[in-house]
């Protein structure tokens, strides 16, 4: 999560609209196609896969198949990387570990035992 959030700052994501990520399907910062793209991105990543075909109908209303296609393969790219980051307790650098204070520590963000 750290390394994804500061990669989001660093690509211009507003810090607003990133601190309301918890509240995305709510949020008037998010848009529609943002909402479901974060929807599918959570169904993707769910034991056991969650993405049904009426979620897979909302995707196709914002995205292209190629987006969609993309937006799959990032998600299965940093599964990969989580599982392997966790599996491994690969340390943080200090960069994320201070975006990850900053903005994830108040919903449960620990660095754990990631610390090296």
């Amino acid at each position: 999560m750290a390394h994804t959030a500061g990669a989001a700052l660093r690509l211009g994501v507003d810090e607003a609209k990133f601190d309301a990520i918890w509240e995305f399907r709510t949020s008037a910062l998010y848009s529609e196609a943002e909402r479901v793209a974060l929807d599918f991105a959570i169904a993707a990543a769910a034991q056991p896969n969650d993405v049904t075909d009426k979620l897979m109908d909302r995707m196709k209303q914002h995205w292209s198949e190629g987006q969609i296609v993309e937006i799959a393969a990032t998600v299965a790219l940093f599964g990969f990387m989580n599982r392997w980051n966790d599996s491994m307790a690969t340390p943080l650098e200090e960069e994320p570990i201070e975006v990850g204070e900053k903005h994830l520590a108040g919903k449960g963000w620990t660095v754990g035992k990631h610390t090296g």
